[in-house]
């Protein structure tokens, strides 16, 4: 958060930790975990938590990086996405038994900390909080988007427990949400994953709508439009939301592997303006077709601190894409029907396919990451 280290999560076990200002390597976490590492996320500035295909979380203090703090037990799967709620400091963690656990930081001790399943979906790719966290978004790779509603950690959701939005037929409770788990799951090609439910025009609506106000954790299923996609379904594979709420930043593959997208997807608040319609809570607003390389692989893009320019990973590099030409804010340039992104600069300085993009949280700085493990840094000339 104050900018003065750059984490890397590493295939093979290791994290790395750099000083993004000198470029200069600090230190190797050779054995992170037993497994690959796959998400890093700071609680403070020198507090932070990995997770890993070893199905453990582990935390870690920067003052003292020869040893753990602890390591967190409670997963059956591939551990992939650590969220964390700074009103309630709880670490909010998903992997890919379909689980989203809840972990008690502020009772931690060697052994770990207390911890209690929240929620379970199958087929669970990525899951994220809104920066006020009064939304938990979920990603699967099936095309749903889970939005849960006015969130409450506290309470854990069992199948059946929470009301489910919707003003037309979509998919029922049951099919996306199960009291067993899934299984583990290997991030591979959509077109290997057709036994995962793709969507279908005769199956089911296109969304889900929200109906004006809701209690506590109430759950919408969404179909987000995605351009291009043809009724083949998709598999959303990476999930970030607006710095401000305001939108939502999905990155989507088709079934058949042979399209790539990102989109953006404001959200719309309140109740409908007519009552008889209601409406879902995310319209798309923008989209780009992407490189569509690196097949099987999840390509990580993000938001800028101030939310005006998005970072996508794009072939042997990355894009920076603005909602106009202008790089003004979101709610500035909607449009009425969704427009394409626009390209602002393309970088390339890697040698094999980008999977990862990061901006500095107070810099002038992007940082990415390429399949072959290196680290790139650019800042702009003035």
């Amino acid at each position: 958060p104050c900018r003065s280290v750059l984490t890397v999560a590493c295939e093979q076990t290791e994290v790395l930790l750099f000083d993004p200002i000198s470029s200069k390597h600090i230190k190797t976490l050779s054995e992170a975990h037993e497994d690959c590492v796959n998400n890093i996320r700071f609680l403070d500035n020198r507090l932070f938590a990995t997770c890993s295909d070893d199905t453990t979380i582990a935390l870690w203090d920067l003052r003292k990086l020869n040893t753990k703090v602890c390591t967190l037990h409670g997963h059956t799967s591939w551990v992939k996405n650590i969220e964390y709620d700074t009103n309630t400091r709880l670490l909010v963690t998903s992997g890919f038994d379909g689980n989203v656990i809840i972990w008690d930081t502020n009772r931690c001790t060697e052994d770990g900390c207390p911890h209690k399943k929240f929620f379970h979906t199958r087929f669970l790719m990525r899951m994220r909080l809104t920066p006020d966290c009064s939304k938990m978004l979920i990603s699967t790779s099936s095309g749903y988007l889970l939005i849960l509603h006015d969130l409450d950690l506290n309470k854990s959701l069992e199948v059946g427990s929470y009301p489910v939005l919707r003003a037309r037929r979509t998919t029922s409770s049951s099919d996306v949400t199960s009291s067993g788990s899934s299984g583990p799951r290997a991030v591979g090609s959509p077109s290997q994953q057709n036994d995962l439910g793709p969507l279908s025009e005769k199956q089911m609506s296109r969304s889900s709508h929200r109906e004006g106000g809701s209690p506590r954790n109430s759950l919408e299923v969404l179909t987000p439009e995605v351009p291009g996609e043809r009724d083949r379904g998709n598999c959303i594979t990476s999930l970030q939301l607006h710095p401000k709420g305001w939108a939502t930043l999905l990155r989507c593959s088709s079934n058949t592997d042979d399209q790539e997208w990102t989109c953006v997807y404001e959200f719309q608040e309140g109740a409908p303006v007519r009552p008889v319609s209601p409406r879902c809570s995310l319209r798309l607003t923008h989209c780009i077709e992407e490189a569509n390389v690196g097949r099987g692989y999840i390509k990580e893009l993000c938001f800028s601190p101030d939310g005006r320019m998005i970072s996508s990973p794009h072939g042997f590099g990355i894009r920076l894409l603005g909602f106009d030409a202008h790089c003004s804010e979101l709610v500035d340039c909607l449009p009425k029907e969704a427009s394409p992104l626009k390209e602002i600069r393309s970088l390339y300085s890697h040698n094999d396919v980008v999977l990862t993009t990061k901006f500095s949280p107070t810099h002038c700085q992007i940082a990415s990451g390429c399949l072959s493990g290196r680290v790139s840094l650019y800042q702009p000339k003035f």
